[in-house]
């Protein structure tokens, strides 16, 4: 193993809310979207917010040609240590699909330390330097209420383990086991224990190739592995495009 550091970033959805009343030819990539030129879209920042990493990973699906032509057009100069994944089940299978092409991708350059993020997220600055910066692998949570609906939840279980809990569909939420603690999940990880998580995305794709990332990253957990847990102290899920507006206004107040 070397020192190098990964960044995997996954953009391979279809952007339903974002794109939901749009016409069908202007329909885009949430992460590309931009009322300002390519230093205001998301992609750009959480590139930005990873320079550390000696490599990026993005896996895409939906509308990939778009990423790839953006990508060499606008990004390339600027972040030329890049791999572009192509997820072609991005319709049919969860959202670990993309996480375990990352990875396997991620994999190959025998990393030091992998950071995972998704690509509709925009947190700030502060807060994302603790996860860099961090000497153990990294879960992180956010301040926002806990919402069924809408809200990862992590939890401590009653063997001081951390755990997952996420409805898909969308509904109410049930934790089957006491808990510690509740947080809101931050939807961002960073694995400093590669082998582990190799282990744990070989076992995704054995036993459970149609689940969420989730399902990874709670392999990974059950390996047993040191974690440090990170607050972020601001955190917004990019959904719709009021939401990229309100997050735009949070970079302007970070300039």
């Amino acid at each position: 193993m070397n020192d190098k550091k990964i960044a995997i970033i996954t953009i391979a959805g279809i952007s339903s809310r974002f794109n939901e009343g749009i016409e069908e030819d202007k329909k885009v990539l949430k992460c590309l979207y931009t009322e300002g030129g390519k230093e205001e879209t998301l992609l750009y920042h959480l590139m930005k917010k990873c320079s550390f990493a000696d490599h990026f990973i993005l896996v895409g699906g939906y509308k990939f040609e778009d990423l790839c032509a953006f990508y060499k057009k606008d990004l390339a100069e600027k972040f030329p240590e890049v791999t572009l994944v192509q997820n072609d089940h991005y319709s049919d299978l969860g959202s670990g699909y993309s996480l375990y092409l990352g990875i396997q991708a991620a994999v190959k350059f025998d990393p030091k330390e992998i950071l995972f993020v998704e690509g509709d997220l925009d947190i700030d600055n502060e807060s994302f330097a603790k996860v860099v910066d961090a000497d153990k692998s990294v879960l992180t949570y956010t301040y926002e209420p806990i919402y069924a609906n809408k809200a990862v939840v992590l939890y401590k279980d009653d063997k001081d383990k951390y755990r997952y809990a996420f409805n898909s569909s969308h509904g109410l939420l049930t934790i089957d086991s006491p808990f510690s603690c509740i947080l809101n999940s931050g939807q961002t990880w960073k694995f400093t224990q590669v082998d582990k998580l190799k282990a744990a995305n070989d076992m995704f794709f054995e036993n459970a190739k149609e689940d969420t990332n989730l399902r990874i990253i709670q392999n990974y957990l059950d390996a047993g592995v040191d974690i440090n847990l990170v607050a972020l102290n601001r955190w917004t899920n990019c959904n719709t495009r009021d939401d990229y507006r309100k997050i735009v206004s949070y970079w302007e107040e970070e300039k």
